[in-house]
C-alpha cells in the first residue's frame, strides 16, 4: 500500500506507469520539497514588494503585517474561493429550477411535490391551493434575493434554518450574515494590501462567510436537487473500477453540479438511444459517476441505466486508463489537468459542460444552460456512440474490483430512526456521532489511508458516521457503507446497526452537504433541548485538500462543533492565531480545531472529546 489504500488504484497505477503517462502519484513526489514559509501561512506575495516572508528577527512583512494577519488573510482567500463555488453551483441550481416552473426545461421535472410544500413553508410562501410551478418559482426568487442580500443586512435562510442559540451568540459576536455574494466581495476587498491586518477581525470575516455559505447556500442548493431530482432514499449501489463494462458505451460524469448528468441520465433510458447505441456493437450506453457528480447520483440513484460511481477525484486518470470510456463529461469542479493526454490514449473525448471549465488542450464544450439541456445531452450520447467505434480497438484494463454499498441516508431517512439512534446514544451502545465531511489528498499518507483508518478506529471505539464528500467515496469503496461493515464495529454499535439494518457508516453525500447535515444537528439539539456544542458530535475533515474543505470546517467552529482536520494546515507559523483556533474560540462559540496527522491518535481525541460530552449531558460513559 505505497500510494493508495485501495487495490483497484494500486493496479491501475502500474498500467499507467507502463504507459509513459504522467500520473497524480508520480507528480505528486517531484513536489515533496516544500517551501517552510508556504506551510506556516507565512508567505505573501500580494503586492509588488513580495514575496515576502516572516521569520526569525524578521516580524513584519514590508507593509508591516505580522505573522498571524498574513496567516489568516491567507486562510481567508482559500474560504473566499470555496465560498465562490459553492455559490457558483447554488445560482445554476436555482436557475434550474426557475427555468422548470417556466416550462423552459423539458428533462426536468419537479420529482419531490412534498419537499418544494415542505420548503416553500418554512420560508412562508403560501402554499395552499397555488399551481406548483407557481410555489417553485416564488422559492427560487426567494434564495436569489437571499444571496444577493446586502452584507449589512441579516441573511433570511440563516434566520429560518439557525438555531436558536447559534442566532444570539452570532449576533453578540458580530458575525451574523447576510447574503453570500455581499459576504465574498466584503472578505475579498478586506484580503486586499493593507486593508484588514487584524487577525482576529479577518477570522470573524471567515465565520461570517462560512455561516453564509453554509445555511444560505449549501443547504437550499442540496434542497432544490432533492425536488428536482428525488430525496434520498437508501438503496443498494455498487463503487469502485469493476463497475465498468467495456462492451457498453460509457459517459463518466464528473465534477459536483450534476445537472447535465441527471439530464444524461433521463436521455438514454429512452429506447431509440440504446437502439443507436447497439447499431454500433455496443449492448447500449450507460452512465459511470465520478466525484461528487456520481456521488449525488448514488445517493439517489439504483438504475439499470446507471453503473454505479468509480471513486473519488484521485481515481480519475485511472478510470480513464481502463480505455472503457467513451465521454468523460465534466461540470464544475476537481477535473485534472492532464487528462488530455489521457483522451488521446485512450480514445475518449473529454466534453466539459460548465462554462468555466477548461483544461490544456481542450478550450471549448458543451456548457450547461437549463433551456438547451436535451440539445447538450442529444450531443454528448451521440459524441460517445461515435466514440464506441473508435475505441473499441483500445485493450482494456479493468480492475476485477467492485463493491455492493448502501447509499442514500438522507435526512427524512433519519429522523425515521432518530429516536431509536438518541435511545442507543442514552444508553451508550452509540457513543456519538462524527460527521466526516473530507476530500482526499496526498499530503498526509497514501490516497485514502487516513480516512479509512479514522473511520475503522472510530466505529471500533462505538462511534457511528455520518459520511460526505470525497471522504465518502474512500469508505464506500473500502466497504465500510455496507452491511458487512457491521463486523468491524464495536459491541455496542453492532447491535444497534444490526438491530436497526444499517451500516456503521452511512453514506450521506457530497461535501455540499454540510448544510444538510447542520440541519440534521439542528433538528437533534432541538430535540434534545442544547445547543450544538453539548452534543456527543464532532466534525472531522481527515483528508482535506482544497478550498471548500476550509470554508466547511470554519462553519463548523462557528457552529458550536469541535472540528478535528487533517494535514495541518498552514497555519502554524502565526502562534496567535494558532491559539484563537484551537483554544479560544471555545469560550466565544463553542467549537474549535483539533490538529492532528496520525489517523489512530485522531480517533482517541475524537472519542474523549465526545466522552467529555456525554457527561456533561450525564449520559453513562
Amino acid at each position: 500500500m505505497s500510494r493508495s489504500y485501495h487495490e483497484s488504484v494500486e493496479e491501475m497505477y502500474k498500467i499507467v506507469k507502463e504507459s509513459g503517462l504522467t500520473n497524480v502519484f508520480d507528480r505528486y513526489e517531484k513536489q515533496k520539497n516544500k517551501c517552510i514559509f508556504c506551510m506556516q501561512g507565512l508567505s505573501c506575495q500580494l503586492c509588488s514588494m513580495g514575496p515576502c516572508r516572516i521569520m526569525k528577527n524578521t516580524e513584519y512583512g514590508a507593509c508591516g503585517i505580522d505573522a498571524n494577519a498574513m496567516a489568516m488573510r491567507n486562510m481567508l482567500h482559500r474560504h473566499i474561493l470555496g465560498a465562490s463555488a459553492y455559490t457558483h453551483h447554488a445560482i445554476e441550481a436555482i436557475k434550474t429550477l426557475k427555468a422548470v416552473a417556466e416550462n423552459k426545461s423539458k428533462m426536468f421535472d419537479i420529482k419531490d411535490k412534498e419537499k418544494l410544500i415542505w420548503f416553500a413553508k418554512k420560508l412562508g410562501i403560501k402554499t395552499e391551493g397555488r399551481d406548483i410551478k407557481e410555489i417553485a418559482m416564488d422559492v427560487a426568487n426567494f434564495i436569489w434575493e437571499d444571496l444577493h442580500r446586502y452584507s449589512q443586512e441579516e441573511s433570511k435562510l440563516v434566520e429560518i434554518f439557525a438555531p436558536e442559540k447559534r442566532k444570539r451568540i452570532w449576533k453578540e459576536l458580530g458575525i451574523f450574515p447576510g447574503g453570500v455574494l455581499h459576504e465574498i466581495l466584503d472578505a475579498a476587498t478586506s484580503s486586499m494590501t493593507n486593508i484588514d491586518t487584524n487577525y482576529i477581525s479577518l477570522a470573524k470575516k471567515g465565520m461570517r462567510l462560512a455561516i453564509a455559505t453554509c445555511l444560505a447556500c449549501q443547504l437550499p442548493l442540496e434542497i432544490i436537487q432533492d425536488i428536482l431530482f428525488g430525496t434520498p432514499k437508501p438503496h443498494e449501489a455498487y463503487v469502485d473500477l469493476g463497475i465498468i463494462d467495456p462492451e457498453y458505451v460509457n459517459i463518466a460524469v464528473n465534477g459536483h453540479e450534476p445537472f447535465v448528468a441527471f439530464a444524461l441520465l433521463e436521455y438514454i433510458k429512452r429506447e431509440d438511444v440504446q437502439e443507436a447505441a447497439r447499431k454500433v456493437g455496443a449492448k447500449g450506453v450507460r452512465i459511470i459517476g465520478s466525484i461528487e457528480t456520481g456521488q449525488e447520483m448514488i445517493q439517489r440513484i439504483g438504475d439499470k441505466n446507471f453503473s454505479g460511481l468509480v471513486g473519488n477525484w484521485i481515481f480519475q486518470e485511472f478510470l480513464l486508463a481502463t480505455g472503457a470510456i467513451d465521454v468523460f463529461a465534466t461540470d464544475m469542479n476537481c477535473t485534472l489537468p492532464s487528462l488530455k493526454e489521457y483522451a488521446d490514449k485512450y480514445n475518449f473525448e473529454i466534453i466539459p459542460v460548465n462554462r468555466l471549465v477548461r483544461l490544456r488542450g481542450v478550450d471549448s464544450g458543451l456548457d450547461y444552460k437549463p433551456e438547451n439541456i436535451e440539445e447538450i445531452v442529444r450531443e454528448i450520447v451521440n459524441r460517445a456512440i461515435e466514440n464506441f467505434k473508435r475505441r473499441k480497438k483500445n485493450s482494456y484494463k479493468i480492475p476485477d474490483k467492485k463493491k455492493k454499498i448502501i447509499a442514500g441516508f438522507s435526512i427524512e431517512v433519519i429522523e425515521g430512526v432518530l429516536d431509536k439512534v438518541l435511545d442507543y446514544i442514552v444508553k451508550g451502545d452509540i457513543k456519538g456521532i462524527v460527521a466526516l465531511v473530507s476530500c482526499t489528498t496526498l499530503r498526509n499518507g497514501p490516497h485514502d489511508y487516513n480516512t479509512v483508518t479514522l473511520a475503522k478506529e472510530l466505529i471500533k471505539r462505538n462511534i457511528l458516521i455520518l459520511s460526505m464528500g470525497c471522504g465518502n467515496a474512500a469508505l464506500q469503496v473500502s466497504g465500510l457503507t455496507s452491511l458487512e461493515a457491521i463486523n468491524l464495529a464495536g459491541n455496542g454499535l453492532r447491535k444497534a446497526c444490526n438491530e436497526l439494518k444499517i451500516p456503521p457508516v452511512l453514506s450521506f453525500g457530497t461535501c455540499t452537504d454540510t448544510g444538510r447535515v447542520a440541519y440534521l444537528a439542528r433538528i437533534v439539539a432541538d430535540k434534545l433541548n442544547v445547543d450544538i456544542p453539548d452534543l456527543p458530535v464532532v466534525a472531522s475533515a481527515p483528508e482535506y485538500m482544497e478550498q471548500k474543505a476550509t470554508i466547511d470546517a470554519i462553519f463548523a467552529i462557528a457552529y458550536g462543533l469541535t472540528v478535528h482536520v487533517s494535514p495541518i494546515p498552514p497555519v502554524t507559523g502565526a502562534k496567535d492565531l494558532v491559539k484563537l483556533l484551537t483554544e479560544d474560540v471555545e469560550r466565544l462559540t463553542g467549537g474549535k480545531l483539533i490538529l492532528e496527522d496520525n489517523p489512530i491518535k485522531a480517533a482517541e481525541i475524537i472519542e474523549n472529546v465526545i466522552v467529555e460530552k456525554r457527561k456533561r449531558l450525564n449520559l453513562s460513559t
